[in-house]
């Protein structure tokens, strides 16, 4: 699985439930499977859809009985941190981006902008709060306010299930691992975010003998070339990996935030 998680552009869908369902599905039911291993590279992006991947990987890994292996490549940081999350076992790079634990809203205000151009907002509504954050008005106290609490409550699901899935193994490490801070793969197997260092191939070698078979299962292709996205399974075998193809239609400020997403992370 690979990019921003949610809508990026109206051509080219982010990871969401609706783009990986069909591959996750198969990837459970391939026939004689003996685990599903699952390839993530994701800077994060909707906490909805991140949940939603989630708790669908679960669902079949416990209706299937079969052992879900997470291995990330460049990053797995918020939401995908979160996917992560359905492995019974994550495994990174040593140079692996980590963690991101948090919850995060940025805009742009353009009021002052609109006034020096002679532009006049005109905004109807019911309902008082129905404009809250317009970015063109002037930023309000209590909106922020009520978006702090909003996050707060989101950020708490979050590591309510961080504590769940990992368990003791980061309970040395405490509530520092919940303030957004990210860290590299060698340092997330001390934290407990992580199992090991380690790569699909190997691992699944390691533990399953040599003669395993990785059996990649990717998404139909979509209209315009939309990225494909692939989940592995096993059959003697195993599961879960991502190819992609870019897509020629990009709406450039959803772009912009696709793309800020990485750099955050030096990617």
């Amino acid at each position: 699985m690979g990019g921003a998680i949610g809508a990026v552009t109206p051509l080219r869908p982010g990871l969401s439930l609706s783009t990986m369902a069909g591959s996750i599905s198969r990837a459970f039911s391939m026939k004689g499977a003996k685990a599903v291993a699952i390839q993530i590279n994701s800077p994060g992006g909707s906490a909805v859809q991140s949940m939603l991947i989630y708790k669908r990987i679960r669902d079949l890994a416990e209706e299937k009985d079969l052992p879900v292996y997470v291995f990330t490549e460049d990053v797995a940081a918020s939401g995908g941190y979160l996917i992560a999350l359905a492995g019974d076992e994550i495994y990174v790079d040593a140079s692996s981006i980590i963690g991101s634990i948090g919850v995060v809203a940025s805009g742009f205000g353009f009021d002052k902008a609109i006034k020096r151009l002679g532009i006049e907002r005109r905004v109807y509504t019911a309902g008082e709060q129905k404009v809250s954050l317009d970015p063109f008005q002037p930023e309000k106290a209590d909106d922020i306010v009520r978006l702090k609490q909003l996050q707060a409550d989101v950020h708490e699901t979050f590591v309510d299930l961080v504590k769940e899935r990992r368990g003791r193994r980061i309970h040395k490490a405490g509530d520092m691992l919940f303030t957004g801070e990210f860290w590299s793969g060698k340092k997330a197997v001390e934290l407990g975010l992580v199992d090991g260092i380690a790569d699909v191939r190997s691992k699944m070698r390691e533990m399953l003998g040599t003669n395993v078979r990785l059996k990649l299962v990717t998404p139909k292709k979509g209209l315009f070339g939309r990225r494909l996205r692939g989940v592995f399974a096993r059959s003697n075998e195993l599961a879960d990996m991502e190819v992609s193809v870019p897509s020629f239609a990009d709406d450039l400020i959803s772009s912009i935030e696709a793309r800020a997403l990485w750099s955050r992370f030096g990617l």
